[in-house]
């Protein structure tokens, strides 16, 4: 398969632009923003409205206990969102994780491959399955294979750094989860991480049934806001509404298909590594949906 070459020199930013009340705001022009990068402004290389580049979509569902009532409508509504949102040159991956976390279904642009996948979950699907991710470079996840656990950040973090990291294009990762980690090796900061370097969109449907908490309730939105909000994304509280889940994925399907792409050549030039702050801004003053920066990393052929 032939292989995009990008031009390294070049950062990319995929966004949306919405109005007050949320609107996604089409047909604006290069000449509706200005790109800063750590405050400074930065000359805009290219710009494209309505990219129609490749997608690469990973689909994330929670299998921990917490999730019982909810899966069903999970993998119905998340099935039909993959027959919709797919096109000829798009890829899809599934991973589930509770106390594992495991690729169910590799990159594919099969719709029917990708269903299978989903409607094969269940609570606690990967307690005996081993453990880790089958089948991709990195080898297993250490994981703590004992049925207690939600791997949430394990899975961001290998779904990123295993997955698409290794792509080019459009990025997007869908978390379907109440947003509870519970025992993973790494951090909430490693997975945002990794989601940056892969330049990934990360978006988290909240599922949850609220009585499955008791009065202490589920304190997870509030790092998955954090997630979201530093790669692009956002999160779609759902609870356990079969409605508002098939409205979320909706919301999903109208933003990745109405992104903006903007880029630039970085007035700073230096590969060392570091985190550049970047902000998109729109001179009418509509809301801008971006990731918060990249890694200045040399990429070697």
């Amino acid at each position: 398969m032939e292989t995009l070459k990008v031009n390294v020199d070049v950062v990319q930013l995929f966004f949306n632009t919405k109005d007050k009340k949320g609107g996604l705001i089409p047909n604006l022009t290069k000449d509706d923003f200005e790109v800063y990068e750590d405050g400074k402004p930065q000359t805009i290389k290219y710009f494209t409205a309505g990219s129609d580049l490749p997608l690469t979509l990973g689909i994330l569902i929670d299998t921990s206990p917490s999730q019982q009532r909810v899966l069903g409508m999970e993998q119905e509504v998340g099935g039909s969102f993959l027959s919709q949102i797919l096109r000829d040159k798009d890829l899809a991956f599934v991973i589930s994780f509770d106390a594992d976390a495991n690729l169910l279904q590799d990159f594919t642009n099969s719709a029917h491959l990708l269903k299978v996948a989903l409607n094969s979950t269940h609570i606690n699907g990967g307690t005996g399955g081993g453990g880790g991710i089958a089948g991709i470079g990195g080898g297993p996840v250490p994981t703590m294979n004992h049925g207690c656990c939600t791997m949430l950040y394990d899975a961001v973090y290998s779904s990123a750094h295993e997955e698409l990291a290794q792509q080019v294009g459009r990025k997007a990762m869908i978390l379907l989860t109440d947003g509870e980690d519970d025992g993973s090796k790494l951090k909430l900061i490693d997975a945002i991480e990794a989601a940056q370097k892969a330049d990934s969109i990360v978006y988290v449907l909240l599922c949850a049934d609220r009585g499955f908490y008791g009065f202490g309730g589920f304190s997870g939105d509030s790092e998955m806001k954090k997630l979201t909000q530093e790669t692009g994304g956002r999160v779609i509280d759902v609870g356990n509404k079969l409605d508002k889940l098939r409205d979320a994925f909706d919301q999903v399907a109208k933003e990745l298909r109405s992104q903006y792409n903007v880029g630039y050549a970085p007035s700073n030039r230096n590969k060392d590594g570091s985190f550049r702050k970047v902000e998109i801004r729109s001179k009418a003053g509509y809301k801008v949906q971006s990731r918060a920066g990249y890694y200045a990393i040399a990429h070697q052929d």
